[in-house]
């Protein structure tokens, strides 16, 4: 399970994300917040960067492709979202001694990744339930 939970209640607008052991800062961009670490939309869009990336390198690995740098950009269009568009663009540069053929391919298997396939093909259905929070020591 993932927890999010406010740092500071007293006043701060960060949040700590926790996941298997790692944790993670979000928070609002200013004017609202502190900019403490990056917004939602900011973990979204690089969920969809990692994924293509290690998906290209799972794959490099498995098949003896010599890929040595992988870098995915991700450029966001959200001036459609109220509409119903939330529109992600990435740029993909790979380094390391590869044929035009190998280029092309990892550049084809990003497209495959789970969490765009997860964004593009897929219903979300999302139920919130409140549970009680009786005090510190409970989560969850």
């Amino acid at each position: 399970m993932i927890v999010v939970e406010r740092i500071d209640p007293a006043g701060g607008t960060a949040h700590r994300i926790s996941i298997r052991g790692h944790e993670l800062i979000a928070d609002m961009t200013a004017p609202d917040g502190h900019d403490a670490g990056p917004d939602p939309h900011d973990l979204y869009d690089s969920a969809l960067g990692a994924c293509k990336a290690m998906t290209m390198l799972w794959y490099a690995q498995r098949n003896g492709i010599p890929v040595e740098g992988i870098h995915v950009g991700v450029v966001r269009d959200a001036s459609q979202e109220r509409q119903g568009v939330y529109r992600l663009t990435t740029r993909i540069a790979l380094s390391g001694p590869l044929s035009e053929e190998q280029h092309d391919k990892l550049i084809a298997v990003a497209a495959k990744c789970p969490v765009h396939k997860l964004m593009s093909e897929v219903e979300t259905q999302i139920e919130t339930i409140a549970v009680p929070y009786v005090g510190e020591g409970e989560r969850p």
